[in-house]
């Protein structure tokens, strides 16, 4: 029988910043194994930053996206592509030359519908960097002790084709999450997902804080979209834990407390109703401990204290945006209901 061949898909909407040193590595990894890797495809999701003029100057094929996410992309990419693997890897990341050969392996066994890797780092000078970083690596090691995983990332995974074509790709209405939606469609196809830590891709992890936490929002948005769809996952699963998705109800809480302490300290002519928030947020903050604790005993650095207040903010922002993601559900529930 024929050894496999793979087609890499890199979705990309103005990624010029990242792009040259993302397509030079993966460039050279064809080079290396040219029966392996055939081919390279840039699909460029409506850039308006030149992405699309400087992957052509790599030998890769540019196709032009709608602008419509990178699901959309990425759909657009494995369906151009006629060999029996498909690996993606996002435009800001940066591959090692072995990221594709340590993944090959896995998909030896038959049913093994997909194959995740992990990150490296391409900024470890910004603080925010490293703590997003070193608790991807941590949530990682946990995944890389397990022969199944039930969540693989797509900013370095390698799935059967066939497998694609059976799910039919990724769901395109979902900007974000859609990572692990598809996973959990391939599981439900018969698939085993798999993980291998030793294959790296170094990431461009967000260094502006802001920017982090808006993603965040969208992030809990569409996690509950996610969950709507696909029962049984919201105690956790390879990646999450229950406590992680309790943070954000929590944190909602908290600023419900909040914003009600003032009225019941007036009303109750006491301070008492003020400690209930204060209680929650040291709650809040509590439950990062965990995490915190091993990221600093694994890094040995004192600014990893940092990632505590940092995930309690975060769970803030997911929990606005789960907010407005159950608002959102209820008043389509209340349209349909309505409308029949």
């Amino acid at each position: 029988m024929s050894s496999p061949t793979v087609t890499l898909v890199i979705p990309g909407r103005n990624c010029a910043g990242t792009l040259a040193p993302c397509l030079a590595a993966v460039a050279d990894i064809r080079d290396r194994s040219p029966d392996l890797l055939r081919r390279i495809l840039f699909v460029d999701d409506g850039s308006t930053d030149g992405s699309a003029d400087l992957a052509a100057q790599f030998p890769v094929d540019v196709l032009a996206g709608a602008g419509r996410g990178p699901g959309a992309a990425r759909n657009l990419g494995w369906r151009e592509a006629d060999t029996d693997l498909v690996w993606f890897v996002d435009s800001d990341c940066v591959a090692e030359p072995d990221a594709l050969e340590l993944l090959m392996p896995h998909i030896d066994r038959p049913r093994t519908g997909g194959v995740s890797g992990s990150y490296g780092i391409m900024n470890r000078s910004s603080l925010l960097a490293c703590l997003i970083h070193e608790e991807i690596i941590e949530r990682h090691i946990r995944m890389a002790g397990a022969d199944t995983v039930d969540f693989l990332a797509t900013f370095n995974v390698l799935y059967r084709r066939r497998a694609l074509e059976e799910v039919g790709g990724f769901d395109e209405r979902f900007l974000k999450g859609q990572d692990a939606e598809l996973s959990f469609r391939v599981m439900k196809a018969g698939y085993d997902l798999r993980f291998e830590f030793d294959s790296r891709v170094r990431h461009f992890h967000e260094e502006r804080w802001l920017a982090y936490m808006r993603t965040q929002r969208q992030q809990g948005y569409w996690r509950v979209f996610l969950h709507l769809s696909h029962t049984g996952h919201s105690a956790g699963d390879s990646y999450s834990s229950l406590l992680d998705h309790l943070q954000p109800p929590l944190a909602m809480t908290l600023l419900a407390a909040a914003l009600a302490a003032p009225i019941g300290a007036i009303l109750t002519a006491s301070l008492w109703p003020l400690l209930v928030p204060l209680a929650l947020a040291a709650f809040l903050l509590l439950m990062q401990a965990p995490l915190t604790a091993k990221l600093l005993s694994r890094c040995g650095e004192f600014k990893y204290l940092a990632f505590a207040p940092m995930s309690a903010l975060r769970a803030v922002y997911r929990g606005l945006g789960m907010s407005l993601a159950t608002l959102h559900a209820l008043t389509r529930r209340r349209d349909r209901t309505r409308s029949g």
